[in-house]
């Protein structure tokens, strides 16, 4: 089975959105741990953990342990969205009488533990797991505890006693945010080693610094370490927590803080601080503005496409795009399913593979078994019952659906239909299969055109830039609405694919906050922009933001 890349990611968003809802309503509440845990309650909830809403107490279901406890808008969030309870229910969050409290409790259908002294879920979920393994259960424990909880001894006390009775069904995440209550968790008690200052950029940057693991495979743990915020790298190591035998697992999972939102990164203002309610546009807004950045690797040297893919691992891309082209179709020829089966096993970085191919409903299960993520076909060579028939077996597999229309081409009335469930929407900027070609400017019209139509039938994809995208041009195909990036001889036809990628990442970074900027200014004038300033106070960001409010003439 596929990725489930985007469902996932946007299940993950209507989770986030909902927390800075609940919080932001009830004043007060966690968002900083809900969001560094974002992608791990994603991952688990809309991938792995088996559970039936409809039957909370179901005997066979898997279990998930929040032992951080306080990042309980985090698992309500999560919870709506999978169907335990109602969305609206979120705005009764920390009320009287409310099944949501300020952290998690039995009352709430789904909830499997009551977390509130910190330190306990581990201790708690080795029972669970070692009930099932004596009823002969083969359901999986999963338990989130938070780097400021391992202070506590009775972690550590939990830690051997699941080595020592062999808990292959238990599995924990460690959401190593570096940051617990009072500040930095390498200021307090190091779980790697002390930080020389408030930067915590430097714990990513020097992996020899990071001790976490080496204490877990002391205590008899598989240890798997990944970027938490990775959707790809957090499936793989589920999955492989799942195989191991005889040993129970931790991930230790090296996140950030409020990630998605700037001012809530990496602040230790924000572990347990609820948002202004006037900020919660803006907040919104940041939110449905992340972005991808996808390298396109035929620019690169197509006689060693192997090493252009790890140029793309090596260079942080989001996801690798693949264009296949038939000669048919287009007049260029590429590769096809094969080639991506023999590039998938270099990397997890998920694969978007661009089918510009003639009847793609005939070999579309080609490219879902080599290991695409995302598979978009062109609507020029499909109708409404062929994409019907590709749409049914990518979303069975757990293939992304992409859809694509070329330059000269209007989005087709029959699609949209699958508007309100498509994952993403290729609207090209060149004619595919011509190289040299320059970024057709027409495009921004055609993308206005275009906003009203999705609105109208609920598209709640993303838009993918792609043809001609450089540092020139991005900026505005953000402000279109595109989210997604595919850069071809921007990217991979430069020495250094990670420079370019940061160049690409900065220009749309710059847009975002000039476009937070303006909002801010037509929502509260120069008052709300200062305001909204004032919250970035991690790095330079404030006197970032400031000189674009000055250069637009906002403050």
């Amino acid at each position: 089975m596929g990725l489930n890349y985007y469902h996932i990611k946007k299940n993950i968003l209507r989770a986030r959105r909902l927390v800075i809802k609940s919080t932001s309503i009830a004043g007060s509440g966690h968002p900083g741990g809900s969001f560094s845990m974002a992608e791990i309650m994603g991952c688990l909830f809309y991938k792995f953990l088996k559970f039936d809403p409809s039957n909370p107490s179901w005997e066979d279901r898997d279990r998930l342990v929040l032992s951080k406890g306080h990042a309980s808008p985090g698992l309500f969030s999560n919870m709506a969205v999978a169907g335990y309870i109602p969305e609206s229910e979120l705005e009764t969050l920390r009320k009287f009488g409310s099944r949501l409290q300020g952290h998690p409790d039995l009352k709430c259908p789904g909830v499997e533990f009551c977390g509130g002294s910190l330190g306990t879920g581990l201790s708690y979920s080795i029972g669970v797991a070692l009930a099932a393994k004596m009823d002969n259960k083969d359901h999986h424990i999963y338990t989130i505890i938070g780097d400021g909880e391992s202070n506590e001894g009775q972690i550590w006390e939990a830690a051997m006693t699941a080595s020592k009775y062999k808990l292959d069904n238990l599995t924990a995440f460690l959401d190593r945010n570096f940051i617990q209550q009072d500040s930095y968790t390498e200021k307090v008690m190091p779980l790697d080693e002390e930080l020389r200052d408030d930067n915590i950029s430097e714990m990513w940057k020097d992996a020899s610094r990071w001790k976490t693991g080496d204490k877990w495979r002391s205590f008899g743990w598989n240890v798997i370490e990944i970027d938490g915020h990775r959707i790809e790298q957090i499936d793989l190591a589920i999955t492989k927590a799942i195989a191991a035998k005889g040993i129970p697992t931790i991930i230790i999972s090296r996140t950030i803080k409020g990630k998605s939102i700037e001012h809530m990164e990496d602040n230790p203002e924000w572990h347990g601080k609820a948002p202004n309610p006037e900020m919660v546009p803006l907040i919104n807004l940041e939110l449905d503005s992340q972005f991808m950045i996808a390298p396109s690797i035929i620019a690169g040297d197509m006689t060693n496409l192997e090493n252009e893919v790890k140029r793309c691992v090596h260079g942080r891309a989001d996801y690798i795009h693949l264009d296949v082209m038939d000669g048919q179709f287009v007049p260029a020829k590429t590769f096809d399913y094969n080639k991506i089966k023999e590039l998938r096993s270099l990397t997890v970085i998920p694969f978007d593979s661009h089918l510009m191919i003639s009847e793609p409903v005939k070999h579309v299960k080609d490219y879902v078994e080599a290991g695409s993520d995302i598979i978009t076909v062109h609507a020029e060579v499909c109708d409404e019952s062929s994409f019907g028939e590709i749409n049914d077996l990518l979303k069975q597999s757990q293939v992304s659906v992409g859809l694509a229309i070329n330059p000269d081409t209007d989005l087709p009335e029959w699609s949209y239909k699958f508007l309100p469930t498509l994952d993403q929407l290729i609207v090209m900027s060149v004619f595919p299969g011509k190289s040299g070609q320059k970024y057709i400017t027409e495009t921004h019209e055609k993308m206005n055109k275009l906003k009203s139509i999705l609105k109208d039938h609920k598209f709640t994809g993303y838009i993918e830039a792609d043809g001609g995208i450089n540092l020139e041009n991005i900026g505005s195909c953000f402000e279109d609405g595109a989210r997604a990036f595919v850069g071809g001889s921007a990217i991979i036809g430069q020495p250094d694919v990670r420079e370019a990628i940061r160049e690409f990442r900065n220009q749309v970074l710059k847009t975002r906050r000039k476009t937070l900027i303006k909002k801010a200014h037509q929502l509260g004038g120069s008052d709300l922009v200062h305001k909204w300033i004032g919250l970035h106070v991690v790095g330079k960001k404030k006197e970032q933001i400031t000189k674009i409010a000055q250069e637009e003439g906002f403050i």
